[in-house]
């Protein structure tokens, strides 16, 4: 046997020891959404791109030892996990930021919204010229349908898990150093997240995650990882 088909058959078991972690695919609920929810995410006028099976949403083992209802991201391998009792947790796809303007530490869930003004910081302000001071809510807001507003101690760290209207870069690191995700998604973890609940944000190059989704991908990197 060649070399080559030795590493092919290698990277063949790897990919299917990673995709045994995922048990479960969740499909959207329907019923999570207010009637508000429906409304809007009916207008929305970006192209729903289909998110790569890698960063669907799924039941997974969790191997860390945070408490249940904590939130864990994951910036390196494009995951947030949302911790659940028994050694499991949901795992969510997300777009994270480019690693100059990521977070990364220890914060907690200082304030929740739905549907949420946006307002650029004065950073954003400078990278991007042009843009309003605040922007309404609703289907064309970056924010998207829901946001959870990181907090260290009493102070707004100023940044967010929130949803997005770009649904094609879930799984890229392309953010202005926020968390984005999926509107449907996060709305499931809006629906199931507690006020003051932790959030750990692990450093560039600490992954932890035991599933590869580049590997699941065919080691494909479109550029963004």
């Amino acid at each position: 046997m060649s070399l080559l088909t030795k590493l092919g058959l290698l990277a063949a078991g790897l990919m299917l020891a990673g995709c045994q972690t995922a048990t479960q695919f969740e499909a959207t609920n329907a019923n999570q959404f207010k009637p508000r929810d429906k409304e809007l995410l009916a207008k929305v006028r970006y192209d729903k791109s289909p998110v790569a099976q890698p960063f669907r949403r799924a039941i997974v083992d969790y191997h860390r030892k945070e408490a249940p209802g904590s939130i864990l991201v994951d910036s390196d391998n494009h995951y947030l996990y949302y911790v659940l009792d028994n050694g499991k947790a949901i795992r969510y796809g997300v777009t994270v930021g480019e690693e100059a303007l990521a977070f990364s530490g220890v914060a907690r869930v200082g304030n929740m919204r739905e549907w949420p003004d946006w307002v650029p910081t004065a950073d954003i302000h400078k990278r991007i010229e042009g843009l309003p001071a605040r922007v309404a809510g609703g289907p064309d807001n970056p924010l998207g349908a829901r946001a959870l507003y990181l907090y260290q101690g009493n102070k707004d760290t100023l940044f967010r898990i929130h949803g997005t209207n770009q649904p094609e870069y879930i799984g890229a690191s392309i953010s202005s150093g926020c968390i984005r995700m999926l509107n449907e998604d996060v709305i499931d973890l809006y629906n199931r997240v507690k006020p003051n609940a932790p959030v750990v944000v692990l450093e560039p190059k600490h992954g932890d995650s035991p599933y590869k989704p580049k590997l699941a991908m065919g080691g494909a990197t479109n550029g963004n990882y």
